[in-house]
């Protein structure tokens, strides 16, 4: 017996009835031969964190636009957060920690350079619209492994693909993944508008502070300790009423004084004005994309994929690296 099926017994033995067992995946889109050391979520976590695309997320937007300060979240810590608090929840429900951690390590690998400013600007200029949610799967799918992708399992594909508000993943751990984005982003985002000046803790509304506690650390404890009470034992994840009214407040507190906020999005604009002219200018010039870029694009509709995969794959600093070689002029001497 190999250290994997010594494994896989183990997590059928241990974890919840209704559990993502490896053992019992659905399967990978081509077939291989399984890992004698490792279960198939766990190779599929480890084929993540070593992808290029992976490494990317440390150079791009979460909320802030180039802020002044080494501790504010970029995309990569944020999802290192998420992993964190769904691995916590996963573990306490008996669920798949490794299936969880894949997924949140994945989630947001197709996000754009400039966060949601860069999927906005790419979704109004694309015809066929940008979700990064969807540019993730694409990825892990075709784009990583130079056009070979990683070739993850199906549940793993599913939690990236049905990560956000809307989604519906078919599984437990993708649920966990999924609650577990919004509780992160929420918590981080109001963190680093607090150290930002833009808001206080003693302006957080007193509904939220009565019920989910008065500090970000708090909070953040209640909403996991909430959801693994409100969850255990049963086929399903989810909050109490409370909680879950509480993180609604929160959003919407958020959305008033953060996300629409001048100070905060004071660059939103000019980031999205770069991202359609380097979209306006590569979809006109396919010839000065990188040749793997090029190759993709044979039609009117592999073009357009082309151009939207190679600008949301930039980071913040490489999508104005580019734009500065594209448009700014240069100082220039005779010889």
């Amino acid at each position: 017996m190999t250290i994997r099926e010594e494994l896989e017994l183990r997590e059928k033995e241990i974890l919840a009835p209704w559990a993502s067992l490896s053992m019992q995946s659905r399967g990978r889109i081509r077939p291989e031969v399984p890992c004698d050391i490792r279960p198939a979520f766990q190779r599929d976590r480890d084929r993540i964190l070593h992808s290029k695309s992976f490494r990317r997320l440390k150079d791009k937007t979460q909320v802030f636009l180039a802020p002044a300060g080494d501790h504010y979240r970029t995309r990569l810590t944020h999802t290192l957060e998420v992993s964190q608090n769904a691995r916590t929840i996963a573990k306490a429900l008996c669920l798949n920690e490794d299936l969880v951690e894949a997924i949140a390590l994945g989630h947001d690998l197709g996000h754009t350079p400039f966060g949601h400013a860069g999927e906005r600007a790419l979704n109004r200029v694309s015809p066929l619209g940008f979700r990064h949610n969807e540019q993730s799967l694409r990825l892990v799918d075709v784009l990583e492994r130079d056009g070979r992708g990683l070739n993850l399992s199906w549940e793993v594909r599913d939690g990236i693909l049905n990560h956000q508000t809307r989604g519906n993943p078919g599984t437990l751990e993708g649920q966990i993944v999924r609650i577990s984005d919004k509780i992160a982003y929420i918590h981080h985002d109001m963190d680093d508008a607090i150290r930002a000046g833009i808001l206080t803790e003693e302006e957080v509304p007193a509904e939220i502070t009565d019920i989910a506690g008065r500090t970000t650390g708090q909070r953040l404890d209640y909403f996991i300790h909430d959801m693994i009470r409100t969850s255990q034992g049963k086929e399903a994840i989810a909050m109490s009423g409370p909680a879950a009214k509480a993180i609604k407040d929160m959003r919407a507190f958020m959305f008033r004084r953060v996300y629409s906020n001048p100070v905060a999005k004071a660059e939103e604009s000019r980031a999205e004005q770069l991202i359609e002219v380097l979209y306006e200018y590569f979809f006109t010039h396919i010839e000065d994309m990188p040749v793997f870029f090029q190759k993709m694009a044979v039609d009117e509709e592999s073009k357009i994929r082309a151009v939207c995969d190679y600008i949301s794959a930039m980071s913040d600093h490489f999508a104005i690296a580019k734009y500065e070689e594209l448009f700014v002029p240069k100082a220039w001497s005779v010889l």
